[in-house]
């Protein structure tokens, strides 16, 4: 059997020499769904073509795995015998599985309280050592920052510039998937901003056109919409909770390059396109996956972005599974009934 996975996919376009030893769990080749019938809920007749990226099919169910696998490796090749990040919950997941194959130990700091219940059983099941502190992410992050000044450890938060490198093969993969052409908009959300970051390195590596960026971040936590850093960021999209984000300056950077938006969607926003991507397409995510398309389904109807004859794909960085408590708590209960044909049939005809 071949194996793939994006370092060996794509690397003549990464920093890697072919000697080194590949820490893969044959993650990326994510599909691009088309999304028809929510483009006409969005966009009534404009013609606007709406795709998908379901990163949430990567080994461990987010996009996370793409730079996870270029920083572990990289890791592992300079002798490291641990690693550590600070997480909302998909980093220590991701660093958690790759640690694991590559035969590291892992540390994760997260805050209390704030890291959805399928993201902390993953990290505990790879085996990662998970240290809940009495702080936000940003604290997590200051912390694990300054230990490795102080230890000989591995950093694998997006500030690592490794992670980038994994992560801008997303750009590779959606210019393949539309058959050598960028999308007119690239629709993400934006959290500590490392995957806007790359997507648009990659973009500009890889030389078959350029996007516009469209960022949504949650209005409880949109530090680059405000200008300003959010002491206690609050937002039901837990992946994207982050007050000051490590790559504010590069996500900048894309937005002005690219000619691009960064917007602010409610919580309401964020949950009503969660629904309909379930409902309408199939596709189940967690909540900040969602952000992406929030964005842009407020700026049309804003007036701000014109969808005719457009191309627009929207990053879905993380599985539904990732957040089961969100999914419960939004649902309706189950119906009951007694187990009787009758009944069922009642059911039915009312």
């Amino acid at each position: 059997m071949r194996w793939q996975g994006v370092i060996h996919k794509y690397r003549h376009f990464l920093p890697f020499t072919e000697d080194m030893r590949v820490i893969s769990l044959n993650e990326g080749d994510t599909p691009l769904i088309p999304a028809n019938r929510l483009a006409e809920i969005l966009a009534p007749n404009s013609g606007l073509k709406l795709f998908l990226k379901y990163e949430g099919l990567n080994p461990t169910g987010s996009f996370k795995d793409r730079g996870m696998t270029a920083a572990i490796t990289q890791a592992a090749h300079e002798g490291s015998k641990t690693v550590i990040c600070a997480s909302t919950g998909n980093t220590a997941a991701s660093a958690a599985a790759y640690a694991a194959r590559a035969g590291l130990r892992c540390l994760v700091l997260v805050p209390e309280g704030k890291i959805a219940l399928g993201k902390l059983a993953a990290s505990l099941a790879y085996g990662a050592e998970v240290i809940s502190i009495e702080g936000s992410f940003d604290d997590a992050l200051d912390m694990v920052r300054e230990i490795v000044e102080r230890q000989p450890i591995a950093l694998v938060n997006s500030i690592n510039p490794w992670r980038l490198e994994g992560q801008k093969t997303g750009a590779f993969e959606i210019v393949d998937q539309l058959e050598g052409n960028a999308p007119d908009w690239h629709c993400l959300p934006v959290g500590n901003a490392g995957n806007i970051t790359a997507y648009w390195m990659g973009y500009k590596q890889y030389g078959k056109g350029l996007p516009q960026i469209l960022g949504g971040q949650a209005a409880g936590s949109a530090p680059i919409v405000l200008g300003k850093a959010v002491e206690k960021p609050e937002t039901i999209a837990t992946a994207i909770r982050i007050g000051n984000p490590a790559r504010w300056r590069q996500a900048l950077e894309a937005l002005d390059e690219s000619g691009g938006i960064i917007t602010a969607v409610s919580d309401e926003k964020i949950l009503e396109s969660w629904r309909l991507l379930a409902r309408i397409e199939g596709v189940f995510v967690e909540p900040a996956s969602a952000t992406g398309l929030a964005a842009l389904k407020q700026q049309i109807e804003q007036g701000e972005i014109d969808p005719r004859g457009k191309t627009a794909v929207c990053i879905l960085t993380g599985h539904g599974l990732k957040d089961p408590g969100t999914a419960v708590n939004q649902a309706s209960p189950p119906i009951n009934l007694p187990a009787e044909i009758g009944a069922l049939e009642a059911y039915l005809e009312s």
